[in-house]
């Protein structure tokens, strides 16, 4: 085997995230941003176990025993994880590292893994944003399973005001969610306008549907913060404002060809850093032809490549 390398884009929250009607089935559309997380497999160094750098990374360590348990080449190596992700925020971190292993497992194995594959590894590990496929997805988080793919992003920026704390996606994604029937067929509509919108790449019904989701989403925990980024966001022309329902962040969402882009964005900075402990500014990754049609993952790695080749080194 090889050193293996392999990358993953992360997730800035969600632009809708909701129950579907009929089925009752828990869903999500990703965002995805262009900063992400980088493994780096190193097989056959040390000795017995799988060194895990950082430690603490133990997803990414289960992932890692399974893949190398179900190739039978050996449970030894180091797998190092380089993320730009702050963890318990909402960003797909999580995913991401472990999308970032699975590719990189699979790379020092001297092979491509499909998106199908890697859903069926992150099943039993926890509930997953669908960052294993490139561009936005609709995906149903609990399950792993792609729901459908969605049209292109447009360029997108989203501010990012961290509200302080961490969420565990695994406690968060077992809470019993008061979802009525009106607000399935709801969540279901806005799915469908979400797509059209996306095909229309009309700014406008992206943020508004973004916006909504946020305060539909709102019944599950406390959202303090989350008025007055939407009537802030309205004020100075924003497109609306999305949130990682399953993190401790809110955003406004600005259109990257807005001609007042440069004034907005500084306006949304000085708003989210009134009530929010750590400010961002996060672009979003809008992959075009070969990349839609790719399975295995992104052609360019996030901007940690620098950090990999360091740890190649």
């Amino acid at each position: 085997m090889r050193i293996g390398v392999g990358s993953a884009f992360g997730s800035c929250g969600e632009l809708l995230q909701g129950v579907t009607a009929g089925d009752d089935r828990d869903f999500l559309v990703t965002l995805p941003i262009r900063e992400g997380s980088v493994a780096v497999f190193e097989p056959g160094v040390g000795e017995g176990d799988i060194e895990m750098v950082p430690p603490h990374k133990s997803k990414s360590l289960r992932l890692a025993e399974l893949m190398l348990g179900r190739s039978g080449s050996g449970c030894t190596g180091r797998l190092t994880i380089i993320s730009d992700l702050a963890e318990g925020k909402g960003l797909a971190s999580s995913t991401a590292d472990l999308v970032a292993a699975a590719r990189a497992i699979a790379d020092a194995q001297g092979r491509a893994i499909g998106a199908a594959e890697i859903e069926d590894l992150l099943r039993g590990i926890e509930p997953s944003d669908g960052v294993m496929y490139p561009g936005a997805v609709a995906f149903y988080h609990c399950e792993v399973r792609l729901l459908t793919r969605l049209p292109a992003l447009p360029p997108l920026t989203i501010v990012l005001a961290d509200e302080g704390g961490a969420l565990d996606t695994v406690e968060f994604n077992h809470r019993a969610k008061p979802f009525t029937a009106s607000d399935k067929r709801e969540y279901t509509r806005l799915l469908d306008a979400l797509t059209a919108a996306l095909t229309r790449r009309d700014h406008h019904a992206i943020g508004e549907i973004a916006t909504r989701s946020a305060l539909m989403n709102s019944v599950l925990r406390e959202r303090p913060h989350l008025d007055l980024a939407r009537h802030a966001a309205r004020g100075m022309g924003a497109l609306g404002v999305v949130i990682a329902h399953s993190g401790t962040t809110t955003g406004i969402l600005l259109a990257d060809e807005d001609p007042d882009y440069d004034a907005k964005l500084a306006e949304a900075q000085r708003i989210s850093a009134d009530f929010g402990t750590r400010v961002s500014v996060h672009r979003t990754w809008c992959p075009r032809p070969p990349d839609l049609a790719r399975q295995a993952g992104p052609a360019r790695a996030p901007s940690v490549a620098a950090a990999t080749r360091a740890v190649i080194r």
